[in-house]
């Protein structure tokens, strides 16, 4: 199909309202009109590689046809129907499956539309259970330092980046902050800084401090992510959610795994916390359950949360409209068979190394300070300084980032997020069909464009 480019951004202009995006941009935003496995083209007819799988999404790839069958199929047999006091076979199904994949007793989905949706599911669902347990005055949460967990009045009281809250204050109360564990920060934050196990049990240990200080009989639970995204992919040291499912026992904490990017091949399993050792409360997702071919978010519950609903007239009053759609559910379905039977989790374990080398070695660069991630999720930080770890102010970040980098990145021919969020970093997250071939061209381009970066400064 042939695109007027030009009308298009005029149209835009005129009627659209982006997500996270400066309006002022629109008249040269890019208008991206087709994917095809990992690659995406314009309206010009310019072709890309997705470097971000759209928003860590479409981890099964552009362009699959069975998945758009599939959502086809549905509709044409029941396109709509909610889970307010009926059910419909999809999302029976669907719910099944997540409960197979889930460890431990986690065997209950609530369905919603997304990832920000799940996770409000997630803090209300708390609060509900511990009134129902005797414990009212446990309403409280802690978070880490930069971490996203969604944008609704409640789960930005999760969300731990002051920017994102500043014009909505104030947001649902009780929401607490604890250190992140980006390493290569770790002296700056007091921290042990020569000893990764040593960091990952001060930084759990965070977490206690902060159910003692507050109160242990005010505090509900912990949404951590198994690599946090947001400040550019920190992985957890080794033993530090091992030391957090103990903390939560000790102090009567539900602890919930905010898996929505995580999930679903990202580290290289169906749930990232299974593949890190720990069994949580709850696990968020949303994103990849269905590769992005139609939207979906689930909340998945333990035995132990759900039972207090499990009889008499006992009733959680939340729900959403298009939770456990027909259509997405049913899309979902398909997408997991094709995980299965296309091995993408082996894919991803098998290859993540590869990846991981070709990152690191862009750090000659003297822009390149650290690259961290787990499977196919990568962060590289750019720095002023790299023996002082100096990073950018903000203005300068303006110019290194959205002045040159994201549109330089995208010139060259690779679709990736160049965020400041926390210090500055370039993230990488494509659809998990990608190989060593697409590593290398993923990497030169990133040499070419970091290395005219530097040279800038």
């Amino acid at each position: 199909m042939t695109y007027d480019a030009d009308r298009l951004r005029a149209s835009a202009s005129d009627h659209l309202w982006m997500h996270f995006s400066r309006q002022s941009t629109l008249p040269e935003v890019p208008i991206i009109t087709r994917g095809e496995g990992h690659h995406i083209w314009d309206a010009e007819g310019r072709k890309y590689i997705d470097g971000l799988a759209g928003l860590f999404v479409v981890n099964a790839g552009h362009g699959r046809r069975r998945l758009a069958e599939a959502a086809a199929k549905q509709a044409e047999e029941l396109a709509f129907f909610p889970l307010w006091s009926y059910a419909h076979p999809a999302a029976i199904e669907l719910a099944e499956r997540l409960a197979g994949y889930a460890p431990g007793d986690l065997n209950r989905v609530f369905f919603s539309s997304g990832g920000g949706e799940a996770v409000e599911t997630a803090f209300k669902l708390a609060k509900h259970y511990w009134k129902t347990q005797g414990k009212p005055g446990k309403h409280k949460v802690i978070s880490r330092s930069i971490a996203y967990h969604g944008t609704t009045q409640g789960a930005l009281a999760v969300t731990g980046i002051p920017a994102m809250k500043a014009m909505f204050e104030p947001v649902t109360p009780g929401g607490l902050r604890v250190p992140n564990t980006n390493f290569y920060r770790a002296a700056e934050m007091g921290a042990p800084s020569d000893d990764l196990e040593a960091f990952g049990r001060w930084a759990a240990d965070r977490i206690e401090e902060a159910i003692l200080f507050e109160g242990a009989d005010t505090v509900a639970a912990v949404f951590l992510e198994p690599v946090q995204n947001s400040g550019g992919c920190f992985p957890p040291p080794p033993g530090y959610f091992a030391r957090v499912r103990e903390i939560c026992d000790r102090h009567d904490v539900l602890l919930v795994s905010d898996e929505v990017i995580c999930a679903f091949g990202r580290l290289g399993s169906m749930f990232a916390c299974d593949r890190l050792g720990y069994v949580p409360d709850m696990i968020t997702c949303a994103k990849a359950m269905t590769s992005g071919y139609a939207p979906i978010g689930a909340t998945i519950i333990s035995d132990r949360i759900h039972e207090p609903f499990a009889s008499g007239d006992a009733m959680f009053p939340h729900g959403y409209t298009f939770g456990g759609h027909p259509v997405s559910a049913a899309v979902a379905l398909e997408n997991l068979d094709l995980f299965e039977e296309e091995g993408l989790n082996e894919h991803v374990v098998q290859n993540s190394p590869l990846f991981r080398a070709e990152l690191e070695t862009l750090l000659d660069l003297p822009i390149v300070g650290d690259v961290r991630g787990e499977g196919y999720f990568f962060g590289i930080e750019l720095v002023k300084d790299k023996s002082t770890k100096e990073t950018f102010d903000d203005e300068e970040s303006e110019r290194l980032l959205r002045g040159f980098l994201s549109p330089a990145l995208y010139e060259a021919g690779l679709y990736c997020r160049a965020d400041d969020r926390g210090d500055p970093v370039i993230q990488l997250a494509p659809p998990l069909t990608i190989g060593p071939a697409e590593f290398r061209e993923i990497g030169s381009i990133l040499r070419g464009v970091l290395g005219e970066a530097a040279a800038r400064l």
